[in-house]
């Protein structure tokens, strides 16, 4: 069972939809998996289509990470009930986000190990905060990602969350590495992201994912309907589960899982470091042409042939 941090000390960067992405790439790899809802806001669990679905939450989970509680606070998801659960969020988490004492760090690890044999991979979505609730999250992790986007506010909070990464392995949590920094919503001719792009690779150098995450109206539209977006019928949800495929390939790797064949076709056999160079890829975004960028927002169904 390999156990996938997503995190950010920033709120806004698309954590929650990085979140989703790799879940969806997850279950079309045919992986079974489990999401840990962290955030107090729920978002991940609402956009699982599982409010309501459990007994308990991860609140309980923490007040007592029993085996009984914690399968009593996962739900199903419709996106594939038999591929893809979710340990359901809550507002009453929030309790557990002042400071952490030692004895209480190891709940959430304590708490999925009772179902380490039920699923292929983990995936936690950390509040944007470094509370109790994500050092609790990161302490059960083996990986942690960083999501960002191209801001001064996101990239200083880049650093501090990898300077938080490196403060739990060296106290609760010695199995965790940090995979990198994943670059989120890079929009089409922005100067300022650009520069901000040459300010993170100073600061991160190679542990920045050549694969980002463009800014696409596809990701929204898959999750407001309620799908995951390898099933949203688009061209540009097309690109965006390629790309999402390549950074759950580069998790995997990372935390030396076993990779499903069909990851491995679709993320072209290997991590992203054989794909286009960063500074080239960039170069590609930030020079795209607006209306082609439109063009990959129609539904198969409405395109000419």
């Amino acid at each position: 069972m390999a156990v996938l941090g997503i995190c950010s000390l920033k709120g806004g960067v698309g954590k929650t939809s990085v979140t989703l992405g790799l879940a969806s790439a997850a279950i079309f790899s045919h992986l079974r998996t489990l999401v840990v809802d962290l955030d107090p806001q729920g978002d991940t669990t609402l956009s699982l289509g599982v409010m309501g679905g459990a007994a308990n939450s991860v609140a309980q989970v923490l007040d007592n990470p029993s085996q009984f509680v914690l399968r009593s606070a996962i739900a199903q998801s419709p996106w594939n009930p038999q591929l893809l659960h979710v340990l359901v969020g809550s507002q009453e988490s929030a309790r557990h986000d002042g400071p952490s004492y030692t004895h209480r760090l190891s709940r959430l690890a304590t708490a999925l190990a009772h179902v380490k044999d039920d699923y292929d991979l983990i995936l936690i979505d950390c509040p944007p905060s470094l509370g109790g609730l994500t050092r609790q999250g990161l302490t059960a992790c083996d990986s942690a990602l960083v999501v960002t986007e191209l801001g001064l506010f996101s990239v200083s909070a880049a650093a501090r969350a990898f300077q938080a990464i490196d403060d739990i392995r060296t106290t609760s949590a010695p199995q965790l590495s940090p995979m990198g920094v994943l670059v989120n919503r890079v929009r089409a001719r922005s100067s300022e992201q650009a520069f901000r792009h040459e300010e993170l690779l100073s600061m991160f150098g190679p542990l920045i994912l050549t694969t980002f995450i463009p800014e696409r109206s596809a990701l929204q539209q898959a999750q407001g309907a309620g799908s995951p977006v390898h099933a949203w019928p688009s061209r540009a949800a097309r690109d965006l589960a390629n790309r999402f495929d390549r950074v759950l390939y580069r998790a995997l790797r990372s935390m030396k899982a076993p990779i499903p064949p069909s990851l491995q076709e679709s993320a072209g056999g290997s991590d992203d470091s054989s794909q286009e160079s960063l500074a080239e890829a960039f170069t590609t975004a930030l020079t795209v042409d607006p209306q082609a960028v439109a063009q990959t927002e129609v539904p198969e169904h409405q395109e000419t042939v």
